[in-house]
């Protein structure tokens, strides 16, 4: 007499966590496979969805200092107060552009940094 698919699936329907566990371990010994396999083979051909996840939203920011502009002395203060340096190593910053100010940095920290140095007539990146 054959098992039909629906019973099987009844069966299985059945069974404990820990008892399907072992099935399935089972299963991959006796035909020399993995579970993992086929899951991630179903991510991969899952087209428009499976981007989705790949697009995470970034969380940490730097912020570059592009250019600092006509007013040099007041971006070289606004770089002081936003990263502590001293007055010669805030004024290297400056004269050294591109560079960057800070980094892995919160979204909005970055945008009143930037806020910040844009209002003292520099040209700054978000990255």
């Amino acid at each position: 007499m054959a098992v039909t698919k629906e019973e099987v699936v009844e069966f299985i329907s059945s069974m404990t966590v820990l008892e399907l566990s072992e099935f399935i371990k089972e299963l991959e010994e006796k035909f020399g496979v993995s579970a993992a396999a086929p899951a991630a083979a179903m991510v991969v051909a899952g087209g428009p969805a499976a981007a989705a996840p790949a697009e995470e939203e970034k969380t940490e920011f730097d912020v570059i200092l592009k250019e600092a502009g006509a007013n040099k002395i007041g971006v070289i203060k606004v770089v002081r107060a936003l990263t502590g340096l001293g007055l010669k190593e805030a004024k290297d910053k400056v004269d050294t552009t591109p560079s960057t100010l800070k980094e892995a940095v919160s979204k909005e920290e970055a945008e009143e940094a930037k806020k910040q140095l844009t209002e003292a007539g520099a040209t700054v990146e978000v990255k």
